[in-house]
């Protein structure tokens, strides 16, 4: 079983089988001081790790299980580092899971209840083997980008003693251009009966923004999702698009939300010609993206750009990156 960053997506599957009462979680008010304590101070050192890009401490935590996956997570914990620069790292939750009673790996949720029994968040992990591990939410307080900073933990029960160690780790941005998640999920929800592109998206950025991890839900994700979908027309029943562009149609297969560039910006997943030039390539990148913001003129003033992805023969290749402004 690997926990590599990669992996995680998959894991954001809340309909999977159940393990039972197999496995259960203990969220951080009801932990013990003793485990507060030890998962805690791992945490914040790993995170310190991450910002400060120290890969030997990070790899000297690793758990040996995830040796193999160690490339994925060193190159994880490079892209998180100017997310987290500058910041004071700080515990946002933790949650302790104990699967030590299955017999075998399995798909597992674990439902995590705070002190009155209510139900908090949904973890799910697949294929998980027996044993106990723990998630860390970890924030860079101050920092320019808000960075946060998810991390799986795994209990080494080897030949130096039982010890915390990385299982994988997975990093967001907290705000885009000084906005958080909830300014975010406002600006949808005022959004979503005017334009209705513009407000899928920005649910999408509000659920980016508010957790740096795609295994974990709770009540309010959950009521965030369920606003996105009354949203009518759907972009998302939207695809394949097809839109004109002078005597040219382009077929659109996506639109997701992109923040590689810590931006809020759109990628625009097309059908190419078959192009190879470069600047043959940058201009039919340029008319897709013409002619989607003519289609969907909303999303120049809510968000900050738009990518290019071309599709030639079932390959994906990025293009480029356009600014709205200097989108015609």
């Amino acid at each position: 079983m690997s926990f590599c960053w990669k992996l995680w997506a998959a894991a954001a599957v809340l309909s999977v089988p159940l393990s039972g009462l197999a496995a259960t979680c203990t969220s951080q008010a009801e932990l013990s001081a003793q485990d507060r304590d030890q998962l805690a101070s791992t945490a914040l050192r790993l995170a310190g790790a991450v910002a400060q890009q120290d890969a030997a401490t990070l790899q000297s935590l690793l758990l040996s299980s995830e040796a193999s996956s160690w490339p994925a997570i060193h190159s994880a914990a490079d892209q998180a580092a100017p997310l987290m620069a500058g910041g004071r790292m700080q515990i946002r939750n933790l949650y302790l899971l104990d699967a030590s009673m299955l017999s075998a790996p399995a798909n597992t949720d674990f439902f995590c209840s705070d002190k009155t029994g209510a139900l908090n968040v949904t973890i799910s992990m697949p294929s998980l083997p027996p044993g106990r591990y723990a998630v860390a939410l970890v924030d860079a307080d101050g920092a320019k980008l808000a960075g946060q900073l998810g991390l799986i933990l795994g209990l080494d029960t080897g030949a130096g003693g039982p010890a915390w160690k990385l299982g994988g780790l997975s990093a967001h941005q907290g705000v885009f251009d000084g906005h958080d998640g909830v300014w975010y999920w406002t600006r949808a929800r005022a959004l979503a009966h005017t334009d209705p592109w513009s407000a899928w998206y920005s649910y999408e950025a509000a659920h980016y923004l508010l957790i740096p991890i795609d295994f974990l839900s709770s009540p309010n994700l959950e009521k965030l999702r369920q606003e996105q979908a009354q949203i009518s027309p759907s972009p998302a029943k939207a695809f394949p698009l097809s839109l004109a562009q002078g005597d040219r149609v382009w077929k659109i297969d996506a639109v997701i939300l992109n923040p590689a560039l810590h931006e809020p910006d759109l990628a625009v997943v097309y059908e190419s010609t078959g192009v190879t030039d470069p600047a043959a390539l940058r201009t039919e990148a340029t008319s897709v993206l013409s002619a989607l913001l003519k289609a969907q003129p909303g999303l120049r003033a809510n968000f900050h750009g738009l990518w290019a992805i071309a599709v030639n023969n079932g390959q994906r290749m990025p293009v480029m990156e356009l600014p709205m402004a200097q989108i015609p």
